[in-house]
């Protein structure tokens, strides 16, 4: 007589549910394995924050540039201006002696005749 289909699924879900001893390698590779992920993520998270420490440095140095080469050509507009201004005043200024010696000048010359 041929054995029940139920029986016969019922036997194998008998042996697939009885307990067995597990292998005496099996905690020690869980272990190692949740060690192993744990300084994966713990990695990761390393490199991650070093990548932002870094951009922020990279962010810093160049803003700090840019803010320097603002600051260096105001200063040289600045120097500009100034150059600008004194070379006004001695024009200026040696416009007025001109003027001054041509009016002498045109007296002198209208007294004599």
């Amino acid at each position: 007589m041929e054995p029940e289909p139920i029986d016969e699924f019922e036997r194998e879900l008998h042996q697939a549910m009885e307990r067995r001893p597990a292998p005496p390698s099996l905690k020690r590779r869980v272990m190692q394995q949740r060690a192993t992920r744990r300084t994966e993520r713990l990695h990761s998270h390393t490199v991650l924050w070093q990548r932002l420490a870094a951009s922020l440095v990279l962010a810093g140095v160049l803003g700090g540039t840019y803010a320097w080469q603002q600051k260096e050509e105001r200063r040289k507009g600045e120097e500009a201006r100034r150059q600008v201004m004194t070379a006004l005043r001695i024009t200026s200024q040696a416009l007025d002696e001109m003027n001054s010696r041509l009016a002498a000048h045109d007296q002198d010359k209208h007294q004599q005749e």
